[in-house]
């Protein structure tokens, strides 16, 4: 399995240029006040859409100097406070690469486990029991999308998921997520490529805020979503 691995509608153009400078990629400065908590849904996932595949590395064997430099310059931004939400599965899976012996995971991956350690976390789960194995970890047993709306409206920190494709999955559907970015690496694993991000989402229209390519091979795309009902007329595209 692969492991560790805005202005509203109808702004003028001038706003929607503001709106995609605020928003680019990578570090940036943002105000110290917010009005808004940002929820942002973070993938990695293969070309056709597969966050993991039976018997490849982390990051399918090809994240290079340019990704893991992008990945720690993410910590030095706010993004770097931001709650990390997961479901229990995405949970354990973090579990046990934090519980391999010495040598068991590659260097990137054990800096990638260390990284996840010293974060503020929060876990839904109907079935795991406190006290969590995984340090800095918060246990919420009731409903996810009434805790991250609630989260929201009272503001405070942002937050992020990894992973956990259920838990996107209910927070895209719910209209509550600010942020959708998707790293894709290249290659197809259509044979042994199991769990695809989007199946069961709702029809969610895109807007780009900016992409980026990564050791001239894997390629980044962030979107703010908007969920919609169905096809929208030729007029409302």
């Amino acid at each position: 399995m692969v492991g560790p691995g805005g202005a509203p509608d109808g702004a003028d153009e001038k706003n929607r240029v503001d709106t995609r400078e605020k928003n680019r990629v990578g570090p940036r400065e943002r105000p110290e006040e917010t009005t808004m908590t940002e929820l942002l849904v973070d993938f990695i996932t293969s070309l056709d859409g597969y966050a993991s595949a039976d018997g490849w590395p982390g990051w399918w064997g090809l994240e290079g100097p340019e990704y893991l430099g992008w990945l720690e310059e993410l910590e030095k931004v706010p993004e770097g406070g931001y709650t990390m939400l997961m479901g229990r599965k995405t949970y354990e899976v973090f579990l046990g690469f934090q519980q391999q012996p010495e040598g068991g995971l590659r260097d990137e991956e054990e800096a990638t486990v260390d990284l996840m350690a010293q974060l503020p976390k929060v876990v839904f789960s109907s079935t795991l029991e406190e006290p969590l194995a995984m340090p800095n970890t918060t246990l919420v047993r009731g409903d996810a999308v009434a805790w991250v709306r609630g989260q929201k409206e009272k503001g405070g920190p942002g937050m992020r998921t990894v992973g956990s494709l259920s838990l996107a999955r209910a927070l895209v559907g719910a209209d509550l997520v600010d942020r959708f970015r998707v790293v894709m690496f290249p290659v197809i694993t259509g044979r042994s490529g199991s769990e695809r991000i989007d199946d069961g989402y709702p029809d969610v229209m895109l807007e780009l805020l900016g992409g980026r390519t990564f050791d001239g091979r894997s390629q980044l795309v962030e979107y703010r979503p908007r969920v919609i009902d169905g096809p929208p007329s030729p007029q409302g595209v």
